[in-house]
């Protein structure tokens, strides 16, 4: 009984298998023809999508940034703390406060305004590579009188941190320690551009905040200076003043303050989007699923009927 069960299920699988087949191959003009429609749409929709390309730089920690210091500091052991004064923050620590900073909405809106490409980054959507110019939305932005023709005006900030965060990323490999920042952009001189103000403007963003923090410190300590009357405690803030003065002075004298570059960026000479050869297989692909399963839910809803 039992095997006749099983050859029974085995010969009604057979029977559907063929009858699949079956239903390919009478219908292998119509899988034929949409299977063509969906490869020659993805080649049309490929070519129409511009190229863009990618500038990237590898960066390192700058050494010796707050090392000084903190070892400074901790040869005078607890006075430091007892001054009220906490600066044992590693290196590790701030390569990390940089990285966050370098992906937040105020640092980013603030980076593309100075830098005046906001028109750029929001409104340009393609290059012309023979003039070497952008290509612009004109219903944006008119690139000849550089005025914005949206009831909005300019972009906001937020706007301008949701672009360019869309083409640039800022990655650390924690097993190296080496930070990779990357710029994409239309124009592979603009990458480029954008990737090297991008990388200073962090090192000097976290050089006026550590110059910042450091002149807070001397500031309060002189006043614990003048609080105190006893000559001990006097010398130890002394101490800890002429190591703050020297760590300002080592931030004011570090252009690079956070990050080295291993090697400076390239000019992108090859696009880096998009990947044609794989929109144009992946479309014939899904076209090729989409007709065969239409052929077979077309079958078996006619022999529903």
């Amino acid at each position: 009984m039992e095997n006749d069960l099983q050859s029974s299920s085995g010969s009604e699988s057979e029977i559907d298998l063929r009858e699949i087949f079956n239903i390919f191959w009478s219908e292998k003009v119509k899988i034929l023809l949409i299977t063509a429609v969906f490869a020659v749409s993805s080649v049309f929709y490929a070519l129409s999508i511009p190229n863009e390309y990618r500038a990237e730089i590898m960066l390192t920690p700058a050494q010796g940034s707050s090392g000084g210091l903190s070892g400074a500091l901790s040869q005078l052991g607890g006075l430091a703390s007892l001054a009220g004064v906490n600066l044992q923050q590693g290196q590790s620590s701030q390569i990390e406060i940089a990285i966050h900073i370098m992906k937040s909405w105020g640092f980013i809106g603030d980076f593309v305004s100075k830098n005046g490409f906001g028109a750029e980054v929001t409104a340009a959507v393609d290059w012309n590579e023979e003039a070497n110019q952008l290509i612009y939305n004109e219903e944006l932005y008119d690139p000849q009188k550089k005025e914005w023709l949206t009831k909005e005006g300019a972009p906001s900030v937020f706007s301008l941190y949701l672009a360019f965060s869309g083409k640039s990323s800022v990655f650390e490999d924690k097993m190296t320690g080496l930070v990779t920042v990357s710029v994409d952009s239309f124009s592979p001189f603009l990458a480029k551009e954008w990737v090297d103000l991008y990388v200073t403007a962090i090192n000097e963003h976290m050089q006026q905040r550590e110059i910042a923090k450091v002149s807070r410190n001397i500031e309060y300590l002189q006043i614990q200076i003048d609080k105190t009357e006893i000559k001990e405690m006097q010398e130890v803030l002394y101490s800890i003043i002429e190591e703050q003065i020297k760590n300002k002075m080592l931030a004011e004298a570090s252009p690079d303050y956070t990050f080295v570059g291993v090697s400076p960026s390239m000019l992108p000479q090859e696009k880096f989007t998009p990947k044609r050869a794989m929109i144009c297989i992946w479309g014939t692909i899904v076209g090729g699923i989409l007709s065969a399963l239409f052929v077979l839910g077309r079958h078996f809803l006619r022999k529903i009927d």
